[in-house]
């Protein structure tokens, strides 16, 4: 493989994931015809982790509480919160 194209599959988007509650799961779906889970995380609460889409994952599902940070274009998203 081409050093050059190794280092643009590592270097793509991410995003970060801070837990405002213990047990917060984060998974990972394949590309693909099929969608199926690839890879789980528990995160709790404080716990910050750095996430990359990549050649096999093509989406994440987050269940819990957490703050979700991208670039600044998409800002901050939080899940599990009701704005009245």
């Amino acid at each position: 493989m081409d050093e050059t194209v190794h280092y643009e599959e590592i270097s793509g988007d991410y995003i970060a994931v801070r837990a405002l509650e213990d047990g917060v799961t984060i998974i990972g779906l394949t590309r693909g015809k099929e969608t199926k889970f690839h890879h789980t995380e528990k995160l709790d609460r404080g716990e910050v982790m750095l996430f990359q889409f990549t050649e096999h994952t093509s989406a994440m599902k987050i269940r819990g509480k957490a703050e979700i940070f991208t670039k600044a274009r998409h800002g901050e998203k939080r899940t599990g919160i009701v704005i009245s």
